[in-house]
């Protein structure tokens, strides 16, 4: 599994985000920070990260279903991660109405949407993509 820049892959991601039932409608054009898992020169899962200020919003992570279970949503997890202690965020938030067993594995915790920092509740995410009743999970990030 390689995992690469997501930009040439826009069609592909598009389509196994709507297969997945994950928004499409307010990603980014070129989008910058989101990466795909490459498997047998197929897209086999992706993940991105929106940054604002000090912190990132993780979303749209998805793998497809001959991918499952290899450990690819873990790979990507960790490129956004990576990619975001480089950057010196200070932690990752994400929203979830079906994954919050798999991102409690990772070390994200449950938090309440009114701890959420103002800058990550004015994303479209949070004002109008998730419902309100989606999971709201953060990791905190060790800063290089």
């Amino acid at each position: 599994m390689n995992i690469k820049d997501a930009q040439e892959y826009r069609n592909e991601v598009l389509n196994l985000l709507s297969t997945s039932k994950l928004p499409t409608d307010d990603l980014p054009v070129t989008l910058d920070n989101f990466y795909v898992a490459i498997e047998d020169d197929i897209v086999a899962g992706v993940a991105g990260l929106e940054v604002y200020g000090n912190y990132g919003l993780l979303r749209s992570v998805a793998v497809s279903p001959f991918a499952q279970n290899k450990g690819v949503a873990a790979g990507l997890l960790n490129q956004i991660e990576t990619v975001a202690t480089k950057r010196g965020l200070e932690g990752l938030y994400l929203l979830t109405e079906t994954a919050t067993e798999y991102f409690d594995k990772h070390g994200y915790e449950h938090v309440a949407r009114m701890d959420v920092p103002d800058v990550i509740k004015e994303s479209a995410q949070f004002k109008r993509v998730c419902p309100e009743s989606a999971t709201v999970m953060k990791k905190s990030l060790d800063t290089e």
